[in-house]
């Protein structure tokens, strides 16, 4: 729900006192703005004089990569980044079953012996590396990024939501990704665990039950089998759950624009919440084709990078809703400006979050504070200690998640648990 506005009081802070500490926060989108003629809030001037006594000091000098084995499908790879003053700041490098991340040396390179508030410095610096379009290059570009968000809002003693203009929400609504969950691949398989994410408190759930799914080359009465399967998997999971929870699909690119289409209608009367990437969202021309010929929204984007990646998409509203991941986009800075070219073109934002804690703590704080913010996603079932991998533990309430007032993205990792799982 909204967050009610706090009254204005008198400046505490100078035009020129300002004016001399405000170059230490310019990495931040929203705070620039405050550069007007007053600055009205108290917490602002709190942040400034933080901001003087820390940033011309802090200095980011080790980098850590935390191994945390999950599933045989599923490895979390969480980077801190600690500091000549003791602060340490995580972010989430986690890419399908990866244990080791060498590309991340480079990028750290880039930020080494830097202040954290030097963002936009080690973007420019990275961003031909991480926009070269390599995958492992830009989630490792990502994830030092991430790490240096939270170590800024921890060195100014505030969330990241306010150095993202300040929520607007005090809590998000989430749903179940039961996807990696369900190993049972039939009806059956995937009504089960759509009526324990429901039973667990979520409202929304999403699945990809055309996984697997034969190259299109393959015999006809083969694809046929294959869509049947799906559909039918979609149709139990609607029996099991019944009409008011959302179901979402994520087709995974497996179709071509025709099969894209028949798929989507033979689904309409399953009342999809959306129908995700049928086709590569690359493929901008054709995902529009798909979109202006079906009834229900579409989603898409998830291993796109940068606003560029993005605009297309957005431009042509081709899709209702893109997808960043703040692990693959270009971090939490690109994350904003790919959610502004969104909003400019009338596109909701739903971050792709088939993650860990970490990247979901920092959605969170992104989502908090972004105008055009729909749902979040949570990847649902995997393991039953996950929550309790972070301090404070990570917990869903009537499928939301709260957003912390903590500093940084008001979370630590829990050292122990890691340690039992590496």
């Amino acid at each position: 729900m909204p967050r009610r506005h706090r009254n204005a009081v008198t400046p505490t802070v100078s035009r020129r006192r300002f004016l001399q500490t405000a170059p230490l926060l310019a990495a931040a989108p929203a705070l620039p703005a405050l550069a007007l003629a007053r600055v009205t809030r108290p917490e602002t001037a709190r942040l400034l004089r933080q901001s003087a006594r820390t940033a011309p000091r802090l200095r980011i000098s080790g980098m850590e990569l935390i191994v945390v084995r999950v599933t045989a499908r599923t490895t979390w790879l969480f980077v801190r980044l600690s500091t000549n003053q003791g602060l340490t700041g995580l972010g989430e490098a986690s890419l399908g079953r990866r244990a080791e991340f060498p590309e991340l040396e480079p990028f750290f390179q880039l930020a080494r012996d830097e202040s954290p508030f030097r963002i936009e410095q080690y973007r420019q610096r990275g961003w031909a590396a991480a926009s070269s379009g390599d995958r492992v290059q830009a989630t490792a570009f990502s994830a030092i990024e991430q790490a240096q968000w939270d170590l800024v809002g921890k060195a100014l003693g505030a969330p990241v939501s306010d150095l993202f203009g300040g929520q607007l929400r005090d809590a998000l609504p989430v749903y179940a990704n039961i996807n990696r969950a369900t190993s049972n691949r039939q009806p059956d398989g995937f009504a089960a665990n759509a009526r324990a994410a429901v039973s667990d408190g979520f409202a929304a759930l999403k699945a990809a039950p055309f996984d697997g799914f034969p190259p299109l080359t393959q015999p006809a009465a083969e694809v046929a089998a294959a869509t049947e399967l799906g559909i039918s998997c979609v149709a139990a999971m609607r029996e099991a759950v019944g009409p008011d929870v959302a179901i979402k699909i994520d087709a995974h690119s497996n179709f071509d624009v025709s099969l894209s289409i028949d798929v989507a209608r033979r689904l309409e009367p399953h009342d999809l919440s959306w129908y995700e990437e049928p086709v590569p969202p690359q493929q901008v021309t054709d995902t529009k084709t798909i979109h202006d010929a079906i009834e229900q929204a579409m989603a898409g984007g998830e291993f796109l990078f940068g606003m560029r990646g993005f605009a297309p998409l957005c431009q042509q509203r081709a899709v209702d809703i893109v997808m960043p991941d703040v692990k693959h986009c270009g971090g939490l800075t690109e994350a904003r400006r790919i959610a502004v070219v969104a909003d400019l073109h009338g596109v909701a934002v739903s971050p792709h979050n088939p993650s860990g804690p970490v990247a979901t703590a920092a959605s969170v704080q992104l989502c908090a504070a972004m105008p055009n913010f729909d749902i979040l996603e949570f990847q649902w079932g995997e393991v039953d200690w996950r929550g309790d991998l972070i301090e404070p533990p990570e917990r869903f309430e009537n499928g939301t998640i709260a957003v912390p007032e903590a500093p940084g993205f008001g979370i630590e990792l829990n050292d122990a648990v890691a340690a039992e799982h590496a």
